[in-house]
C-alpha cells in the first residue's frame, strides 16, 4: 500500500488546531441559533464538510464526544443541551474573538490616577495611619526616622516613625449594559443581534473575570425593559417589538442608584430611533414612523436625570439611519455623554475600550 504525504507549510493545521477552530464555530453558532444546540451542530456539520475543517483524522462524531468530555453538552433523552460549562464557554470564546481584533496598546487593570486603598505599591511612602496594611510598611524609612530621633545605641520605635508605602488606588465601576431586541435588529435580513449578543457576553466574561467586585448588570429592551441573566443571554431572541429606550433608561438608572457604586455608567447598543414609551396610565403607546415628539422628549428627559446622578451613558450605533442618528445626537449633548458610530467588525473595539478608559475617572457633579 502506498501512502501519500502532503507537504508541510506553516499553514497547515493539526487535528487540535481544527478542533479548537470548531469549537470556536460552536459558540458563535449558539449564539446565532439562539442556543439550539441541535441547529448549531447541524449548521457546523455543513459549514466543516464544505470547507474541510475535519481533516482526515477527525470527524464530526469525534467533535460531538469532545463536546460531552468537557462538559459543554450533556444528553437528556436524546436531545443535545448547553450546560452550564457550555454557557460559561460562549463567554470566554465572545471574550478572545472580540481582544483577537483589539489594536496592540498599554491597557491596565482599572488603574485611576489617584492614590489609596489598593494592591500596587508606588515609589512614594506616607505617614502611617490607623487602617493601613502592615504589610506595606517601608522598613528603611521607618527605622530611619527612629535613629535620626534616639541614635543607634538607644533604639526606640514609635508610631510615629512608621512609614508606609503609597498605593495604587484601584476604582470599582457599576455598569449597565442595555441590548436593543427591537424587530429591527433583523429586519431586511441584516443579522444584527448576534454580534452584539456576543459583544455583550464578552463584556460580562470580562468584568466576572478581570474584575469580580464590579457590578454589572444586562437589560434587554424592546416594547418594555427587563433584567436578562448572563446564562439567559445565548438564548435571548429579537421579537416583535418597538423600540422603548425611555424604560430601557429608568430601569438602568435605578438598578445603579442602588449599587451604592460612584462611578456609574450605562452601555446602550442599539440600530434604532425610540418608537415607544407607556404613558401616565401605564400603557404602551408606539409610533415607529419618524421622530415622534412625544416619545423623543420623554427619553431625553430620562437621559437629563442621567446626567443630574452623575451617569454617562454611552451609545453604540449599529446603524446610520438619518433619524438615529439625529435622535442619539440630541441624547449625547443633553446626557454629556458618548456616542460612536460603528459597523459589526468594531463595535467589541469601542465597548472595550470606552469602558476601561472610564474606570481612570472620578466623577464630579456637573
Amino acid at each position: 500500500m502506498r501512502l501519500r504525504y502532503s507537504q508541510w507549510t506553516e499553514r497547515s493545521r493539526t487535528d487540535e488546531q481544527r478542533l479548537q477552530e470548531l469549537m470556536r464555530a460552536f459558540s458563535f453558532l449558539m449564539l446565532k441559533t439562539n442556543g439550539d444546540v441541535q441547529e448549531a451542530l447541524e449548521w457546523l456539520r455543513e459549514l466543516a464538510e464544505r470547507y474541510g475543517i475535519f481533516g482526515q483524522g477527525l470527524t464530526f462524531q469525534d467533535l460531538i464526544e469532545k463536546l460531552k468530555e468537557m462538559g459543554i453538552i450533556e444528553e437528556i433523552e436524546g436531545v443535545p443541551n448547553l450546560t452550564p460549562r457550555g454557557i460559561r464557554k460562549i463567554r470566554q470564546d465572545a471574550l478572545l474573538q472580540i481582544f483577537s481584533s483589539l489594536k496592540k496598546a498599554p491597557r491596565g487593570n482599572h488603574e485611576s490616577p489617584y492614590t489609596g486603598q489598593g494592591v500596587d505599591r508606588l515609589n512614594d511612602t506616607k505617614h502611617w495611619t490607623f487602617g493601613d496594611q502592615p504589610t506595606n510598611i517601608d522598613l528603611t524609612n521607618t527605622l530611619t526616622n527612629a535613629f535620626r530621633r534616639d541614635g543607634i545605641d538607644d533604639f526606640r520605635l514609635q508610631e510615629e516613625d512608621l512609614e508606609v508605602y503609597e498605593t495604587e488606588h484601584i476604582t470599582g465601576c457599576a455598569t449597565v449594559l442595555l441590548l436593543d431586541i427591537s424587530h429591527s435588529m433583523v429586519l431586511y435580513g441584516e443579522d444584527r443581534i448576534t454580534p452584539a449578543k456576543q459583544v455583550t457576553l464578552a463584556l460580562a466574561e470580562l468584568i466576572q473575570t478581570k474584575f469580580p467586585k464590579d457590578y454589572l448588570a444586562l437589560v434587554a429592551f424592546g416594547d418594555e425593559a427587563r433584567l436578562v441573566s448572563i446564562s439567559e443571554l445565548p438564548f435571548l431572541t429579537v421579537g416583535p417589538f418597538h423600540t422603548n429606550t425611555r424604560a430601557a433608561l429608568q430601569l438602568a438608572r435605578n438598578l445603579l442608584r442602588r449599587s451604592g457604586n460612584v462611578n456609574k455608567q450605562i452601555f446602550m447598543v442599539t440600530d434604532g430611533k425610540p418608537s415607544a414609551i407607556f404613558d401616565d396610565a401605564g400603557r404602551l403607546y408606539k409610533n415607529p414612523y419618524g421622530l415622534d415628539p412625544r416619545i423623543v422628549n420623554k427619553t431625553l428627559d430620562e437621559a437629563v436625570q442621567c446626567r443630574r446622578e452623575m451617569i454617562t451613558i454611552s451609545t453604540f450605533m449599529i446603524a446610520q439611519d438619518p433619524s438615529l442618528v439625529e435622535f442619539v445626537e440630541e441624547l449625547t449633548k443633553v446626557n454629556r455623554g458618548r456616542a460612536y458610530y460603528t459597523s459589526f467588525d468594531n463595535l467589541g473595539d469601542f465597548i472595550f475600550v470606552d469602558y476601561i478608559r472610564n474606570r481612570r475617572k472620578r466623577y464630579t457633579s456637573q
